[in-house]
């Protein structure tokens, strides 16, 4: 279910989380940026809608949607994507597509945490996170 992700998260611990960024073609200085950064992730429903906010000092973004149906979003570092989310068992699966380019997301609660596993390619960087 995915009330289990409803909450505030923030950033805890981020493994390999530059070479995820390099390898989706984030510039230098971004990622210089994004390494520093530790984002409060908001996640709630909003009607039919599932909310993820996220709260930086790089930027703050929020994405609306409902699960299995596609829809645009642009990224913190300004890709053009579509996107999906997706229940899988007790996993929250996100991808998006760009530019014949595709990455998942896959959140998971582990041990009270949410377990970020990002992947595009053969890198992987985990991000994990606390309730706030």
């Amino acid at each position: 279910m995915v009330d289990a992700f409803y909450g505030t998260w923030k950033l805890a611990e981020s493994e390999n989380f530059d070479e995820y960024l390099k390898a989706i073609g984030v510039g230098f200085a971004t990622r210089q940026v994004a390494n520093m950064t530790k984002p409060t992730l908001i996640i709630s429903k909003e009607g039919d809608k599932i909310v993820v906010k996220s709260q930086s000092t790089l930027k703050n973004t929020e994405l609306s949607f409902t699960l299995g149906e596609e829809f645009d979003e642009i990224t913190v570092d300004d890709r053009h994507c579509k996107s999906t989310m997706v229940m899988n068992g007790d996993q929250l699966i996100h991808v998006q597509k760009w530019n014949g380019k595709e990455t998942t997301f896959v959140r998971e609660i582990k041990d009270g945490k949410m377990v970020m596993t990002l992947t595009f390619g053969d890198v992987v960087s985990v991000r994990t996170y606390e309730k706030a």
